[in-house]
């Protein structure tokens, strides 16, 4: 499937609701990446740690750019529901 503008949010409008929490784990970070469709647009959030004793960070919600949305769509939409398209 080619994911041009018009299937991209087309994809987004049909998953309203769809979340998803990436996990990952590395020698010295440990983080988990949000994804959540509402309103027809894509958020991101980010929160996690470092191997250093005052390093946990959370970054908040806030949209994804179009490159991204793009990534995440190709990525996981073996997971969407992509009926009609």
């Amino acid at each position: 499937m080619r994911l041009t503008a018009a299937v991209r949010q087309q994809l987004l409008d049909q998953n309203e609701g769809f979340k998803k929490t990436i996990p990952t784990r590395q020698k010295n970070l440990t983080m988990d990446t949000t994804y959540r469709i509402a309103s027809g647009q894509l958020y991101i959030s980010t929160s996690g740690k470092t191997s250093w004793a005052d390093s946990r960070f959370s970054e908040p919600e806030a949209p994804a750019t179009p490159e991204q949305t793009h990534r995440f769509l190709y990525a996981y939409q073996h997971l969407l529901n992509t009926d009609g398209l």
